[in-house]
């Protein structure tokens, strides 16, 4: 495996007056904040971090996901980063309060 770890961000954007996109709050901003992170740090030979297309997971955006463990979190904020990265990415201990509860998702959904 070329990386320990990788976080995909999603920058997915729709067009106006369709289902809400987590490219529309902060998904770019994001992309770059994780990047930063990651490089000051010093883990980028180690971590990436990369913008992707829709995970699906629309109504609980801003998300991403970090593999190679598949944790998604959801509503995620730049205020966020720092504490994903040192805890998640550096210290492999999950941030819970952000994980993704794929239960609620369905139930937006539906």
């Amino acid at each position: 495996m070329l990386y320990a770890k990788h976080i995909f961000i999603c920058t997915n954007q729709r067009p106006e007056g369709s289902r809400v996109c987590c490219g529309e709050s902060h998904g770019l901003a994001l992309v770059a904040a994780f990047k930063k992170a990651i490089k000051d740090k010093g883990l980028q030979t180690e971590i990436r971090a990369q913008r992707t297309g829709c995970l699906e997971a629309c109504e609980m955006g801003p998300s991403l996901v970090v593999y190679p463990e598949g944790v998604f979190y959801a509503h995620v904020q730049l205020e966020d980063v720092d504490e994903i990265v040192t805890e998640h990415l550096e210290h492999n201990r999950i941030v819970s309060r952000l994980v993704m509860d794929f239960d609620k998702l369905r139930e937006l959904k539906s």
